[in-house]
């Protein structure tokens, strides 16, 4: 009897562990995380991200986004990192329902608030407060929802932006291997310089390494204007270095049309004319130089160390010409 007590006993204390469990449990999770409707980020037309009462506008037209009201080109991987975001977006835990938003960085003047529409439908909207202590998760908050998530990822810093951030940064952008002319002007001078196609050695036709075409038959050299030979590697240096060229910052005050008598001028000529103008600074302590392009409707400055890389090119090609 005595041991049968001792069963009984046991049998008692490990139903009362397992309830335990299984409520204590139960408490710590007695909720439901919102649903989150399914969006593409394909469908997203137009984005607005607020914080501290500042408010940026993207639009997307004809498959490029805008930062509005000014209408400038917006930088698409930092567009496509926001898309990314709004399209995966889930929330993974509840965090607090205290409604102390301040120690989150949920708080009016430190959230951002973010909304996309799907045309005039407004598919999202969420406010972004700071990362977790993991760093793989960010404190959120719903619209219509005092609570604050956990949402997957360390993502505010995607959304924490300013204009000048999310615009796009490339002046200049061409085919390298369309490009068959080059004009150089500087110093009151121009150097002009095209691309021919004149037959290979018997020997550069079996080599395979050789730059020749595809029939391998003839091969691409460089001459200026009175047929001297340039090394294609000089002028690949200086094509390489335009581009897909970016400047420091925008000027905003200005317009190109302001703008007359360069320093420098460098016109591409390829499937259309690209051109490369930069100017001499108004003040010599300046860091940056001004400079306006043929692929950008805004003028814009270059640093010093990307200038000095242009003029240092153009010098190697007419360190040859001179010989």
């Amino acid at each position: 009897m005595k041991v049968k007590k001792e069963y009984f006993i046991l049998a008692g204390v490990i139903v009362a562990l397992i309830l335990y469990i299984v409520l204590h449990k139960s408490n710590r999770t007695n909720y439901k995380l919102p649903d989150i409707p399914a969006v593409s980020g394909k469908q997203i037309l137009k984005i607005e991200i607020v914080k501290a009462g500042k408010s940026i506008v993207l639009n997307k037209k004809d498959n490029t986004w805008y930062i509005e009201p000014k209408g400038y080109p917006a930088d698409k991987v930092k567009v496509k990192n926001m898309l990314d975001v709004i399209e995966k977006w889930t929330v993974t835990a509840l965090v607090s329902e205290s409604k102390n938003y301040l120690r989150y960085d949920l708080s009016d003047d430190k959230k951002i608030n973010v909304k996309a529409w799907h045309g005039k439908a407004l598919n999202r909207e969420f406010d972004i407060g700071k990362a977790a202590e993991t760093f793989q998760h960010t404190f959120v908050k719903l619209a219509g929802d005092f609570n604050v998530y956990h949402a997957r990822g360390d993502f505010r810093r995607k959304f924490d932006r300013t204009v000048d951030d999310l615009r796009d940064m490339t002046v200049l952008s061409y085919t390298q291997k369309d490009i068959h002319g080059i004009q150089i002007a500087l110093n009151k001078k121009t150097i002009s310089l095209s691309r021919k196609q004149i037959p290979a050695t018997a020997d550069e036709k079996k080599d395979k390494s050789a730059k020749t075409s595809k029939d391998s038959k003839t091969k691409s050299i460089w001459k200026d204007a009175e047929g001297k030979k340039i090394a294609n590697a000089k002028i690949n240096n200086l094509l390489s270095f335009l581009n897909r060229l970016e400047c420091e910052k925008y000027i905003n005050d200005a317009k190109k049309e302001y703008f007359k008598n360069p320093a420098y001028a460098v016109t591409l000529k390829g499937a259309k004319e690209y051109s490369l103008s930069i100017f001499a600074k108004k003040d010599k302590d300046e860091k940056n130089y001004p400079a306006i392009s043929s692929e950008n409707d805004y003028p814009f400055l270059l640093s010093d160390s990307q200038v000095d890389s242009v003029k240092l090119k153009i010098e190697e090609i007419e360190e040859v010409k001179k010989k």
